[in-house]
């Protein structure tokens, strides 16, 4: 594929992404409200269900995902359940020092993916990006097979960088809040930005 549209994608995909949106919540409120254990895999399946959506648009899948509607409604919701969960397990576990997360049980690696596939499967945002988007960015039905290869790679590696910063830059945060009291009042403001995004993927 050329060059430039390689790159003019990978600019507009970047801020797509990086801006604010229900991905981002999820990510940046489990990191604040749980640490970082398990962010890689739940950010894994954010990235997968960009691909999944990417390749629906390259092969020209967009009515065919139309046709499943009902499926990815069930995707949708399942999304914004889990993410309510989330909030639910952050007002309500009991803080008693900022190692809680540490202590806290892991949750699997599948269901991290399952659930990050699932949040950025009922994303507006992100179907809206892939689907409407993409077609006035680059000639999709230009795209061959290494082209659509290309595609993938640069759409990873632009969400790996993205991804990689909101954690990081949580993590940081996190880290100043050291009292049970703060982490608590933490815990609640990331559970109600975990709730928002949930009424986000799940009204629309």
């Amino acid at each position: 594929m050329d060059l430039a549209a390689l790159v003019a994608f990978a600019a507009i995909l970047f801020v797509a992404a990086a801006s604010p949106g229900p991905g981002i919540a999820a990510i940046v409120a489990r990191v604040l409200g749980r640490g970082t254990d398990g962010a890689v895999a739940f950010t894994v399946g954010l990235a997968i269900g960009d691909v999944v959506w990417l390749t629906c648009a390259i092969f020209g899948l967009a009515a065919l995902a139309q046709s499943f509607h009902g499926v990815f409604v069930a995707v949708k919701l399942a999304g914004a359940a889990y993410l309510l969960w989330l909030a639910w397990k952050l007002w309500t576990t009991p803080v008693v020092a900022r190692e809680i997360a540490a202590q806290a049980p892991k949750e699997g690696v599948l269901k991290l993916l399952a659930a990050g596939l699932a949040v950025t499967l009922g994303n507006p945002k992100t179907m809206v990006f892939y689907l409407a988007l993409l077609p006035t960015v680059l000639d999709v039905a230009s795209v061959t097979a290494l082209g659509y290869a290309e595609l993938v790679g640069v759409t990873l590696a632009v969400l790996g960088i993205v991804f990689a910063g909101y954690i990081l830059l949580a993590a940081r945060a996190r880290r100043l809040f050291t009292s049970p009291r703060a982490m608590r009042v933490l815990n609640r403001v990331t559970g109600t930005v975990m709730a928002g995004a949930a009424a986000a993927v799940a009204t629309r």
